[in-house]
């Protein structure tokens, strides 16, 4: 046994038997196995995707609301929203007017990409959750759910960014700034409250949330708080050509870190009340917390009421079989005159055959 194996097997032991650790570790691999590093990627492309539609849009507000009102236009053009694109080219050339067709065209692109956004979340959701796709919500329903989450979310974001915005410009001293952290802070808190009970099954409870809520709430402000440092300092005064490369992968770089804040809360949540950990570093033999976590995973793919996928896990080299690396047994399709329900039901001993529906006993 190599040096790198030995250090490898002692920390192993040693994060197994120091909770903290294990549950940070925990989350740490059960993002890696969600894939949900690819999901935040998503959920970040449409958030990124949803804001050209929202600038053309708020361009053409500003346009109607600014009219015949020239320090207004004066004080917007010099502010931080000229390194924006689209919105720094407009008041450049001096033409922020309002447009009919530019204010319907900016708010349908708004909505059809925002739905991307939930939609990705939901998906993301549904698969941290484990949820099988049997049970994910048909097309119309995930659309439904998207949508409300669309409206509520935005507009506490738009409260919730504007005065985190305000706090980082350090307005007002340092009561109002304190003041202002306290209220945002709130605001995110009611933001991810509705981001989780929306996008979670019914069956876990709101209690089994608060976690992933808090967390995610105070990572946001944070994210909040830098974004707006970064737009006001390192954007006033940089070049077109800086300027707009900056924005650009500022744009991409917060939108990515948020999206994954996101994922990380909904992961430790499920982490903590499936018990999910301590998680091994060995692929073999494979802990209790490694055997639920997989079956969870494996049993996603049942995709209608027909099928069952039966997990069990084999010891290696023809030792005693241990009921752990899955394996599918899908449920035959029922012979002419017998009904679905005549296949094998699943097992009740199963700790994963609801794995979204509340914490399975070890």
């Amino acid at each position: 046994m190599s040096r790198v194996t030995r250090a490898i097997e002692r920390f192993d032991r040693f994060q197994q038997r120091h909770a903290p650790l294990a549950v940070l570790f925990a989350v740490l691999k059960k993002f890696s196995d969600d894939g949900a590093g690819n999901r935040a990627a998503l959920m970040a492309y449409y958030g990124f995707f949803s804001l050209f539609p929202l600038l053309l849009l708020f361009t053409t507000i500003l346009g109607f609301v600014l009219a015949g009102d020239h320090s207004a236009q004066v004080a917007v053009t010099n502010s931080a929203l000229k390194q924006i694109p689209i919105i720094g080219l407009t008041l450049k050339t001096h033409s922020l007017t309002g447009s009919g067709v530019a204010l319907a065209v900016g708010a349908v692109g708004a909505l059809l990409s925002g739905l991307g956004v939930t939609m990705a979340t939901q998906n993301a959701f549904n698969t941290v959750y484990a949820v099988p796709r049997k049970d994910q919500p048909n097309f119309l329903l995930a659309r439904w759910q998207s949508l409300k989450l669309l409206f509520v979310v935005g507009l506490l974001q738009i409260i919730s960014t504007a005065i985190a915005g305000a706090v980082s410009g350090g307005l007002g001293g340092a009561l109002l700034t304190i003041a202002g952290l306290a209220v945002a802070l709130i605001v995110n808190l009611v933001l991810f409250f509705a981001v989780f009970r929306l996008m979670t099954d019914e069956y876990v409870a709101t209690r089994e949330l608060w976690p992933g809520i808090a967390i995610a709430a105070v990572a946001w402000e944070v994210l909040q708080a830098v974004g707006g440092i970064y737009v006001d300092h390192a954007l006033k005064g940089a070049s077109e050509t800086y300027g707009t490369f900056a924005t650009v992968i500022g744009l991409l770089v917060w939108l990515y870190l948020g999206a994954r804040v996101v994922v990380y809360a909904a992961e430790i949540n499920v982490v903590l009340t499936r018990r999910l950990w301590p998680r091994s570093l060995r692929s073999d033999p494979p802990l209790a917390a490694d055997r639920r976590a997989r079956t969870a995973l494996a049993k996603m793919e049942e995709r209608d009421d027909t099928e069952t996928v039966d997990v069990t896990f084999h010891a290696p080299e023809g030792g005693r079989e241990d009921r752990s690396s899955p394996t599918y047994t899908v449920a035959p399709e029922p012979a002419p005159g017998e009904h679905a329900d005549s296949a094998p039901s699943p097992r009740e001993d199963d700790p994963a055959q609801e794995p979204f529906r509340g914490t399975p006993a070890d």
